[in-house]
């Protein structure tokens, strides 16, 4: 490991950094002791970030700023931001654990960009002005605040996509707030509500980016080249079964989220399908995060008619199936959230694949190919986990499944035999 610093930041018997809370702070009760941080050994900057990040975790913890019952509503964006993310009524207490990160980068950076201005005093032309700051990518610094917009460069098509994306999150965010400010009363909400509504924002621009089969293959052999072989299991199984990435590799949840998990690492349990989700027929069946609590639709996919996944799999001992489908070599884990990022950029770099091809653009990549090869609409529909309109039995509905994924993986491969 190259030299590093950081805040709480130790080595273990083995010279693998980790970070540990105080003793002033275990002794308190904080539920988080140490963090295994094995997999940053190698990047001093984002170490360090990491190690200030839950330094500041747990100083929050100590000092009690983040409790509900000490944040008053001032008028502020500010704690109308603070009381949404910690009140235990709020709506943001319901939000997934894959999205909760997104929503509190969003918190962050509202809190910090717009938090001063009193909700009495915003009008629609303020925060149409913050919208275009976001979505140009720009960082407004209070009320209708332009500094910097002159010199920022101007943005690829692709990256002005990404920052109306972003905005319009920021945006949506916002009007949750605001919804539970309404809520509890809080004088200025009502109104505010009403001057979102007759906002306008830039509409959301769909992707049109697609990875062909031939920029998957080169994915996957440059993550073995990296020493990454799951993640080429991974990149396979999302574009030939038409998973989405945290329905692959799985995703690090609070200790504090209720659901059982019998792997744990850097402070967080992981959630996520196993090799018990592959029966002996290599049938993977997984429910995917956004069905489970809703239509509760399963994805069913026949890894034998998948030709990268079978390549993959004849790489993998049978003594090695076991535990988490996609864990990292190097720590004997799932991978976090950042260090799955960066592997895809370094993969896609050294693979030669433009940098406007995001890892999630495979699973829709495999459904373009799927349509590209006539598959029907009712098929991809059941191979993706959306709903049916109606079902008899669980078991039939579970073998319609399975052959449809057939039929689109038999239509792919003979595509593919025609490309030049």
């Amino acid at each position: 490991m190259r030299e590093a610093s950081g805040p709480g930041l130790r080595l273990d018997r083995n010279g693998r950094p980790m970070w540990r809370a105080t003793k002033a702070a275990v002794k308190a009760g904080y539920p988080v002791k140490t963090v295994n941080l094995a997999e940053l050994a190698d990047d001093p900057d984002r170490l360090r970030a990491r190690c200030e990040r839950l330094q500041q975790e747990m100083k929050e913890w100590l000092t009690g700023s983040r409790n509900p019952a000490r944040i008053r509503f001032d008028g502020t964006f500010r704690t109308l931001l603070d009381i949404y993310e910690t009140h235990p009524k709020s709506s943001f207490q319901n939000v997934k654990p894959a999205s909760r990160s997104v929503y509190l980068s969003y918190i962050a950076m509202m809190r910090l960009e717009i938090g001063d201005c009193r909700i009495d005093q915003t009008d629609g032309t303020d925060v149409e002005t913050w919208f275009e700051f976001w979505a140009d990518h720009s960082r407004p610094r209070g009320r209708k605040s332009r500094a910097g917009r002159d010199n920022a460069p101007a943005p690829t098509e692709a990256e002005q996509k990404r920052h109306i994306a972003k905005a319009r999150t920021a945006i949506a965010v916002l009007k949750a707030a605001v919804r539970f400010g309404v809520k509890l009363r809080h004088d200025g909400c009502v109104e505010f509500r009403e001057v979102l509504a007759a906002c306008q924002f830039a509409p959301m621009q769909s992707r049109d980016v697609v990875a062909t089969a031939d920029q998957v293959v080169a994915a996957r052999k440059a993550a073995h080249a990296a020493g990454h072989p799951r993640v080429a299991l991974c990149y396979a199984l999302q574009f030939e079964g038409t998973v989405r990435q945290w329905d692959v590799r799985g995703q690090w949840l609070p200790m504090s989220e209720p659901q059982p998990s019998a792997v744990l690492g850097y402070g967080e349990k992981w959630i996520g399908p196993t090799w018990a989700n592959v029966d002996q027929n290599l049938i993977f069946r997984w429910t995917p995060t956004k069905t489970e609590d809703t239509t509760g639709a399963e994805i069913v996919v026949d890894l034998r008619a998948c030709p990268m996944v079978m390549e993959e799999l004849a790489l993998i001992p049978q003594d090695d199936r076991k535990g988490p489908l996609i864990v990292n070599a190097k720590t004997g884990l799932p991978y976090r959230d950042d260090t799955f990022g960066d592997i895809w950029r370094a993969v896609r770099k050294a693979a030669g694949i433009p940098s406007n091809i995001w890892n999630r653009d495979l699973r829709a990549s495999g459904t373009t190919e799927a349509r590209a090869a006539a598959a029907q609409i009712d098929d991809l529909r059941k191979l993706m986990g959306h709903s049916e309109k109606s079902q008899t039995t669980a078991k039939v509905y579970d073998r319609a499944k399975l052959e449809a994924h057939r039929r689109i993986a038999q239509a792919r491969a003979e595509h593919r035999g025609k490309q030049p």
